[in-house]
């Protein structure tokens, strides 16, 4: 049986959104629900980059537009952004650390919106959701992006675990797949 759930669809197609709208129904019902979604920056409606947002509200740059690396970082490119890893790290890593060491009975939902290019040039991001996906006791909610071209090893990793159900998101399904992962979540809780 699946334990943790994992979304995946083209870009924009409403991932983050069901992500979102399921950790505030899984809060309401009394659940402890923690971790990060990516978000679109835009300015003058172009987008310009992304956002790492954690569940409790801290804010930080993953990438952006054809920014230069700060002096002594190695530039980690996906197409036009270039991904700050170190400020992903700060707010992506203590969420996933805390997640398994969270006190307080019964299982937890930890929330990783996205496992994908940009958030795998972080090693320790790797190894922290590896670990977090074999804490007893925590059920993941996470995004991961459609197979193209070059497959990412760990998503290709999560995709294949016995303990993993995928959802595909497409824009006729989406309105009607909240109340299977809420419920499919909390199953894995179980």
């Amino acid at each position: 049986m699946a334990r943790h759930v994992f979304l995946t669809g083209s870009p924009g197609v409403g991932k983050t959104t069901l992500i979102q709208k399921a950790s505030e129904v899984l809060k309401s019902s009394g659940i402890p629900v923690d971790g990060f979604y990516t978000e679109e920056v835009r300015q003058g409606g172009r987008r310009i980059g992304f956002d790492v947002v954690t569940l409790s509200g801290l804010r930080g740059p993953l990438s952006r537009v054809g920014s230069e690396p700060l002096p002594g970082r190695r530039e980690c490119r996906v197409g036009q952004y270039v991904v700050d890893v170190t400020s992903f790290e700060q707010l992506a890593l203590p969420v996933l650390r805390n997640a398994g060491s969270s006190s307080g009975p019964g299982q937890r939902v930890c929330v990783i919106d996205e496992i994908g290019k940009m958030e795998l040039f972080s090693q320790p991001f790797i190894q922290a959701t590896r670990h977090t996906l074999s804490t007893p006791g925590i059920v993941v909610l996470g995004t991961i992006p459609v197979p193209k071209g070059k497959l990412l090893a760990l998503v290709e990793e999560i995709r294949n675990r016995p303990d993993v159900m995928v959802f595909s998101v497409t824009k006729e399904n989406r309105n009607h797949l909240l109340t299977e992962i809420v419920t499919c979540v909390q199953s894995g809780r179980k």
